[in-house]
């Protein structure tokens, strides 16, 4: 979707300004919510897509002036309260309404932490399933505007890039972040110049690499080429 999140490409926002010496956490509830958000996700009550499809639903405002985990626990306020895991009135008072037992989390193992931090989520399926592209292929990025969750970053939608890489298959956020059924698809590395994207002011040479699902691309024809 088209949103303030999508911030990629664009600029005026001022310096990025690292911390010297910036640790995990800042306070003690930043590591309470990575742990709760982490914690709901590996119970299966959520996947990350849905909590990036949660996060967007933020008023520009408060995403801007929000910090990294006050994002984190938004999306988590928003999933539970959508999950029925908790109500409006648990979440204003903080106290359960709920039979005891009515709710119960399984208890999150540093083995399972470890392996869901390490890996990411999600992870790559193990499928056969064909890839419409393969290394060396000229694409272009569909220049479409859903109103939905995606992975398609806004400033390179309609540009030309080349195919560096086919990752595997993994789940394709646009259906899952919404409990629809997924449709698995290959993920790519695509490489786009820098001047295709940012025009002759940027240097020649420059490039990034962005990682792409199958639909979210085309074949770059001759006649499109020529365009």
């Amino acid at each position: 979707m088209n949103g303030m999140h999508d911030l990629d490409g664009m600029d005026n926002f001022g310096p990025v300004v690292r911390e010297g010496n910036e640790p995990v956490f800042h306070a003690d509830w930043e590591g309470a919510i990575a742990a709760h958000t982490y914690a709901m996700g590996v119970a299966g009550y959520f996947i990350v897509d849905e909590s990036r499809r949660a996060v967007e639903w933020m008023a520009p405002a408060d995403y801007l002036t929000s910090s990294y985990y006050e994002k984190w626990l938004y999306a988590l306020e928003t999933l539970l309260l959508e999950k029925d895991v908790l109500t409006k009135e648990e979440l204003d008072t903080g106290k359960s309404l709920r039979e005891e037992g009515g709710f119960t989390l399984p208890p999150l193992s540093v083995e399972t932490a470890r392996l869901a931090m390490a890996n990411g989520i999600p992870l790559r399926l193990d499928l056969d399933i064909s890839p419409r592209f393969k290394p060396g292929d000229r694409i272009f990025a569909r220049n479409i505007n859903p109103t939905h969750h995606t992975r398609l970053p806004r400033y390179i939608r309609g540009k030309r890039g080349v195919i560096e890489q086919d990752h595997g298959v993994f789940p394709f956020p646009d259906t899952v972040a919404h409990g629809e059924p997924d449709r698995p698809q290959h993920v790519y590395s695509v490489r786009f110049g820098a001047r295709e994207l940012w025009g002759d002011d940027a240097p020649a040479k420059d490039s990034i690499h962005i990682d792409l699902f199958d639909d979210y691309m085309d074949p770059l024809d001759q006649a499109q080429e020529s365009d």
